[in-house]
């Protein structure tokens, strides 16, 4: 049976889950539904949505990612990547405008899915995520920072430059409450890991602050000034109405959720696998990330993904199966149902020094660090990436980075291919051949192509057999180290054979294997070669040109 459309909790509830891992499961997934729950706020009101969106994401794609995913361990729900998209889509869309592209991209990636386009997306370039990953975290900083510093904005701009200059215009409004709430928060979260890894250290901060802002009724934002209640029960679907010209203006941004979303939750599955020494099902994996943004969108939820930190969290604390997921949601779906009303006091000075954690472990920078010192390919592509995403827009940079990574690649493709030309005397002098061609006649003219002959090489190739001055009687070109050759490589050696026949010179294809073979006789190359001047080896094809001499 193939497996790799079976969700990973089918296989393995079939093989077996001992008790013992069960109970494993329960606990991570009761400490990973803790450390979620100030992240799943803190996400969606740094997006531009009301703090409710950011559980429903957790818990509705939460629990599907688990139940129908392809990873044993993979924890779903919003993330920090989606910041940028989803601020950009509400500031020109509005709410309906986010819930639609969500849908739209749940679809997507139920196709990319169905085509089996899991694996090609573990192709991405590491330089091209490691680019727009520190232009997200760097932007999720900035918009952080009206909040840590407590400057009161209404409205911030989503310009990068217009952002920085406002905070600076605004640099005397500080509140000191507010920025010693952002640093103890800043502080506990990262240093309470020292006393007990049990207890997210955010959780410890968020549950402080808010009790001291409460209790002495400390002057500073909270989510109820500036959101109002939080709702603690989960609303009933409903389908959004999409129209041809919806779908036309929010098709872009669909395709970047999309996008986004499959390449996030195949890496967090790939890390989680490293760390488990398992084997995901990326086909699977995205079918079910789809189907987690469908029901996302349909209960008023964000986009989601595979949550590369909460995953590591479920690992870290002995989750091996998706039990853990199964769990987390719950545990996310109960603190929402009993204490919501109490989430409101939560100060947003607070969720921004938990934010500004967030953007320094998504920054990577010790990876960019390293990516700067590398291939001067890989150099364009991260810091084209990184500006585009800060400076411009996220959609636009994953579009031109993989664009980029595309020519990047096709370039050292075309230069990976060699076309090397030998005469008799060549090889007689310098033996660079083995004794298959030591008898290699004199009008003889040898060319040995290796690589693929693909568009990105096919001029190349053209033009290096164009070039000789040397007028041989035939042309043996040996071809046992072209695995392929595509539409373009085909016109080129086309028009190759069609140039020296006309000069009277024979042309003679060595080396052509089985595969070629079938290939030449869909792009008609027997109309203008003979299949008696085509061998699959060297000694044949000598032995044919001393009978055309």
């Amino acid at each position: 049976m193939n497996k790799a459309f079976v969700p990973k909790l089918f296989s393995l509830v079939n093989e077996g889950i001992s008790k013992e891992q069960v109970l494993k499961d329960i606990t991570s997934g009761l400490i990973v539904g803790i450390v979620a729950l100030p992240l799943a706020i803190a996400f969606a009101i740094a997006s531009g949505v009301s703090p409710e969106k950011g559980l429903i994401t957790a818990i509705i794609a939460g629990l599907i990612i688990a139940v129908f995913g392809g990873s044993r361990v993979q924890i779903g729900g919003p993330t920090g990547a989606f910041i940028v998209i989803v601020y950009a889509i509400v500031q020109e869309h509005g709410i309906n405008g986010l819930t639609i592209a969500t849908f739209m991209a749940g679809f997507i990636i139920i196709g990319m899915g169905l085509a089996r386009l899991g694996n090609l997306l573990k192709f991405i370039p590491y330089s091209l995520i490691v680019g727009f990953t520190s232009g997200i975290a760097l932007i999720i900083f900035s918009s952080q920072v009206n909040d840590f510093l407590g400057l009161h904005i209404a409205n911030v701009p989503a310009d990068f430059i217009d952002k920085w200059l406002l905070y600076l215009q605004s640099s005397t409004h500080l509140n000191v409450y507010a920025i010693s709430i952002s640093i103890l928060t800043v502080l506990i979260t990262i240093y309470f890991k020292h006393i007990t890894t049990k207890i997210p250290g955010s959780i410890v901060a968020i549950l402080l602050a808010t009790i001291a802002v409460a209790f002495f009724q400390i002057p500073v934002d909270t989510i109820e000034s500036n959101f109002g209640d939080i709702p603690n029960t989960l609303s009933l679907p409903s389908i959004p109405s999409v129209d041809y010209k919806t779908i036309k203006s929010l098709i872009q941004p669909a395709l970047a959720i999309a996008m986004l979303g499959s390449i996030e939750s195949l890496l967090s599955a790939v890390v989680s696998d490293g760390m488990i020494g398992g084997k995901h099902r990326s086909n699977m994996e995205l079918i079910a990330q789809g189907g987690a943004n469908i029901l996302s969108a349909l209960f008023g939820g964000i986009p989601a993904t595979g949550a590369i930190a909460r995953t590591a969290t479920n690992v870290k604390n002995g989750g091996r199966t998706p039990i853990a997921g199964i769990v987390h949601a719950f545990v996310l779906l109960s603190i929402m149902l009993l204490f919501a009303p109490y989430a409101k006091l939560i100060p947003m000075s607070c969720l921004a020094g938990i934010l500004m954690v967030v953007a320094y472990n998504m920054s990577e920078w010790r990876q960019f660090k390293s990516l700067l010192k590398g291939n001067r390919m890989d150099v364009i592509i991260l810091l084209t990436t990184f500006f585009l995403t800060v400076f411009f827009d996220l959609v636009i940079a994953i579009e031109v980075g993989i664009v980029l990574s595309s020519f990047m690649f096709m370039k050292r493709m075309s230069e990976s291919v060699n076309v090397q030309a030998h005469t008799s005397e060549d090889i007689r002098i310098e033996n660079l051949f083995d004794d298959e061609v030591k008898d290699l006649p004199k009008d003889v003219l040898l060319y040995e192509i290796n690589g693929p002959l693909f568009f990105g090489a096919a001029r190349q190739f053209q033009e290096t057999l164009m070039k000789t001055n040397i007028k041989p009687i035939v042309i043996i070109i040996r071809m046992r180290y072209v695995p392929l050759i595509d539409a373009t490589g085909y016109q080129s050696l086309k028009e190759i054979i069609s140039s020296y026949q006309s000069r009277n010179i024979h042309i003679i294809l060595s080396g052509v294997n089985n595969n070629l073979l079938i290939d030449f006789e869909k792009n008609n190359l027997f109309d203008i070669l003979s299949k008696d001047l085509i061998f699959n080896n060297i000694k044949d094809a000598i032995q044919k040109s001393k009978e055309m001499e």
